[in-house]
This record gives structure tokens, sequence and C-alpha cells, in this order.
């Protein structure tokens, strides 16, 4: 018997979802620059709806990033809000492993690894390889980088275009010359996606405490590990 709410505004998408003992619901809106002031309504829109109280939870789930630095921050910030107030504990979920469920859910029959790319601006990709399990695995880490430098990576490579391209960040040219079996470009982020890959995690007892949790940003890793090196390097 489980009751979660998902949220995620990674994107230009904003959406949530709640789940109360198998019942399912969610709201999905595209609302670039508005998430500030469709967040909180739409939390209480569906808990209302489902006659549901934040104290009647057992977590919150959010989509953790990969994504727009404003959007996971507006994100972070409601969930802190309101799993502070109930002392609720959460869970992360990638943004990435979410498109590939939404996909998955979709398409069960699918057996290719599907390779899933957010748009990070200033001519990058987020982007993951990701099995066609019923709980798609990461097969490597989540990176960010320019579109030509995905094509030259090991495990793109040995995927010999049999997989499925999943994401708005295949519009850039540079990632046309590894060709895939099939190119969805047209997926976001969605809580309902989030909330699926939450409620497997809650029963494994991967929630987390309010006070340890982080949105991922990549590009921030990337800069700290590059700032490291030159440091050592100087040394």
């Amino acid at each position: 018997m489980t009751k979660i709410l998902a949220l995620d505004t990674s994107t230009d998408a904003c959406s949530v979802a709640l789940t109360i003992d198998g019942v399912t619901s969610h709201v999905f809106e595209l609302a670039a620059k508005s998430h500030t002031q469709r967040l909180l309504p739409m939390v209480d829109e569906i808990l209302s709806a489902a006659n549901c109280r934040l104290q009647d939870l057992d977590a919150i789930a959010y989509g953790r990033g990969p994504g727009s630095f404003t959007g996971l921050r507006i994100c972070m910030g409601v969930v802190q809000g309101l799993a502070f107030g109930v002392n609720l504990p959460v869970i992360p979920i990638s943004t990435l492993q979410a498109m590939a469920q939404g996909f998955l859910t979709e398409n069960p029959n699918t057996t290719l690894p599907l390779l899933v790319a957010l748009d990070a601006r200033m001519n990058e990709i987020y982007w993951c390889v990701f099995t066609a399990d019923k709980i798609p695995q990461a097969l490597n880490d989540e990176y960010v980088m320019k579109p030509a430098d995905v094509c030259e990576q090991n495990i793109v490579q040995s995927l010999h275009k049999k997989f499925i391209a999943i994401g708005p960040g295949w519009h850039y040219a540079d990632l046309q010359t590894i060709v895939p079996a099939q190119l969805v470009q047209d997926v976001y982020p969605n809580a309902k996606d989030i909330l699926s890959l939450a409620v497997d995690a809650f029963q494994r007892g991967q929630s987390i405490a309010i006070l340890d949790a982080q949105p991922v940003y990549l590009r921030d890793s990337v800069s700290w590990k590059k700032r490291e090196r030159i440091r050592s390097q100087s040394l």
C-alpha cells in the first residue's frame, strides 16, 4: 500500500503524478518559463482530486536531472518545501531514465537498447544508453558532451546502429552519423514515468532524507573535474 507524489520541471515540460495503492493520476503541461507559477497549483490539483493530504504520503519523487539548471532548482525547491513540512523521504530519479521508461511503457515489445539525449544547450547534449528491460538500466554513466564526441564513444559504436534514439537532443546534425533503428525526438521527462521508477525504488528501500537530496547538473561536475585536473598539472 504505497502513496507517492512525483514532480518534474527539468525541461520545458511541467508534470506531477500521484499513485495511491496502485491507482495513478497525472498532469502534464508544456509550460516553458512558467514552472514557478504552475508546479504548486498542479500539486494541489492532483492531491485534492485524490482527496489526499501531504502527510498521507509515503514519499515524494522528483526528476533529479540532468536538465535545465533553472528547472531543476525550481523542482528541488518545491520538493524541499513539501518534504520538510511533513518530514517525508524523497526519491531522486534520473530524467534520462524516466524518458527511457516512458518509451518502454508505450512500446513494451521493444528489445533494442535506448540512447536517450536531452539538449544541454551550448552545442552539447546530456545522454545515456539504457537497456530495454521493464525497469531500464543504464549501460554507462550519464554524460554531457558535444554531439560529435558522443559518436566516438565505444559504447555508442558498439551498438552498430541497432538501437532506438530518444529525445530532443537528437536534433543536432553531428548525431546523424550514428543512424538508429528508430528515432523519436518528441519525448520529455514525465512525472508519471518518474513515478513508475520511484515505486520500484521505494520498494527496494532506496528513498533518502530530504537533507541528502541534490539535483544532478552534470555540467557542474565536468567543470569541477577540469578544474581539478588543471590544478594538479600546475603543482
